[in-house]
């Protein structure tokens, strides 16, 4: 007996005699309406000012950035892929009004409009703000590796650019020589030879030359402005794809990378500042932190809470400013979970924020009550402090605090910024600041979660730092905005002039 399967319904093998709105096939609720809706509202007289009245129209500015933040918010990067999802997927046709620009289009719009998407992510700060989603109460502040448009196969060691410069030097003259020599002797050596063969090779490493040139002058511009006066370490790399990016990364796993940097507001994870840096680890990101969020919001948060790699004398400082009335919570131990037991009460390491630092005799005392003393002072602000000898070999604590192999006493590193970093360190001793600090997993590291792994953004697709950063500052906009049609689609509401209304009965 045949199963009686359902059938095909009539419309599929036939016109319509009357034709119909293909969006109607969508369901009423269907994040592309809401999309467009707030895709209407954007600013984008800025990048307007680029177009000129002569030559053939020009897709509006408006059209595409809403495309490409659509894209992003459903994890699509490739500029052909949107193209072909313009193409085949509902949802891009509605964002697109069934107008899609061809792919390069879309390319050459995301790596030339890179100070726009900063606009853009700014309109999503306001536009969250308009419908109530954010109150600044309390922000938390981190950072995030994500990967350069290159990788450690396009790189070279300093080291390994000075071997390959000499090198091809070396074999450019002597191609020189030859071709000069052959200039002089009869055709017959050549047999039937053009007599081009050299010059073609000369051509190819002539142009090695140049790019092992100008990778080596950035590798040297870079250092010089990281550390100035000091000679290259041979070991330091550069990418030739995209040099302005750095080797970041931890447990063995490096590469090509970028620091995206994120402020977010605890009432619904809305970023409310956010920039890129070059910097593999985040002790100078308060201040840019800061001025993003000022310039986003027009004001500071009351609260902010960082993780341990935040803790370093230059972002103390920058809380310590009288024009900041920020409440600050910085973790003072690294991870979370920082042991706080003493070391009687467990077999840990003796760390740096055992000792008390004493800012009358500026002087470091430790857990035993030996004083670390004053030793020395580099022109950089560091200060080095360390005990004596017949303190330290008489301690109990000796083989869980001193590191040096060649038994020399414990010794502490710090700078002008101690008695800021003494200050951190009791106040998150109190009870009430860890309960206000745990908040912080709840608030900046999910958003990190919801762009690589929801929205599947590992790394960038444009090149350079500047680009880098415009793309970016797309994502994070991309983020906000998908937070505000989440909000719009289960509320219920809408916008209207600019403001979040409830949806008329």
């Amino acid at each position: 007996m045949t199963v009686p399967f359902k059938k095909d319904p009539e419309e599929f093998n036939q016109r319509l005699l009357f034709p119909s709105n293909i969006f109607d096939l969508l369901p009423e609720d269907h994040e592309s309406y809401i999309y467009d809706d707030i895709f209407t509202q954007l600013d984008t007289a800025s990048v307007e000012k680029k177009y000129s009245v002569r030559g053939q129209h020009a897709f509006h500015p408006r059209l595409i950035v809403g495309i490409l933040i659509y894209a992003y918010s459903q994890g699509i990067f490739s500029s052909r892929q949107i193209k072909k999802r313009c193409h085949e997927d509902l949802g891009f046709m509605n964002i697109s009004h069934l107008n899609c620009p061809d792919f390069r289009v879309l390319s050459d719009f995301r790596k030339d409009n890179y100070e726009f998407f900063k606009e853009c992510f700014k309109q999503s700060v306001l536009l969250a703000m308009g419908a109530g989603m954010v109150s600044l109460g309390h922000v938390s502040l981190d950072g995030s590796k994500f990967k350069a448009d290159t990788s450690k196969h396009k790189a070279m060691s300093y080291g390994r650019l000075k071997e390959k410069e000499k090198e091809l030097t070396e074999e450019i003259e002597g191609l020189i020589q030859k071709a000069e020599q052959c200039d002089s002797e009869e055709d017959e050596e050549y047999n039937n030879n053009t007599g081009y063969e050299i010059p073609e090779e000369l051509k190819f490493k002539e142009n090695r030359l140049a790019k092992i040139k100008a990778a080596k002058e950035a590798l040297e511009k870079r250092e010089q402005e990281l550390n100035p006066g000091k000679k290259i370490e041979d070991k330091k790399q550069i990418s030739f794809a995209d040099k302005e990016a750095r080797i970041m990364g931890k447990n063995g796993n490096f590469q090509y990378a970028y620091n995206g940097q994120i402020s977010v507001d605890k009432d619904n994870q809305i970023i409310v500042g956010e920039h890129l840096t070059q910097n593999a680890n985040d002790k100078q990101e308060v201040t840019p932190a800061l001025e993003e969020i000022k310039e986003s919001t027009d004001k500071l948060p009351d609260v902010m809470s960082l993780d341990n790699g935040y803790m370093s004398g230059n972002n103390l400082a920058a809380f310590d400013d009288p024009d900041i009335d920020i409440d600050v919570y910085i973790a003072t131990g690294k991870g979370e979970n920082n042991d706080q037991r003493s070391l009687d009460e467990c077999n840990r390491k003796v760390k740096k924020s055992d000792f008390v630092y004493d800012t009358n005799k500026d002087c470091f005392i430790c857990t035993a009550g030996h004083m670390l003393e004053l030793r020395n002072r580099t022109g950089d602000d560091k200060k080095i402090y360390q005990a004596r000898s017949e303190d330290c070999d008489q301690c109990p604590y000796r083989n869980r605090c001193c590191k040096s192999k060649k038994g020399n006493p414990r010794t502490i590193s710090t700078d002008g910024k101690e008695p800021l970093r003494q200050e951190m360190v009791e106040k998150m001793k109190e009870e009430s600041s860890k309960e206000i600090y745990k908040k912080r997993k709840t608030i900046v590291e999910p958003v990190f979660g919801q762009i690589k792994k929801n929205m599947d953004f590992w790394g960038f697709s444009v090149r350079g730092f500047i680009k880098a950063g415009g793309e970016f500052s797309l994502v994070c906009a991309a983020h906000n905005i998908k937070k505000v049609v989440k909000l719009i689609r289960y509320k219920l509401e809408h916008f209207k002039e600019g403001k979040l209304v409830p949806m008329a009965v």
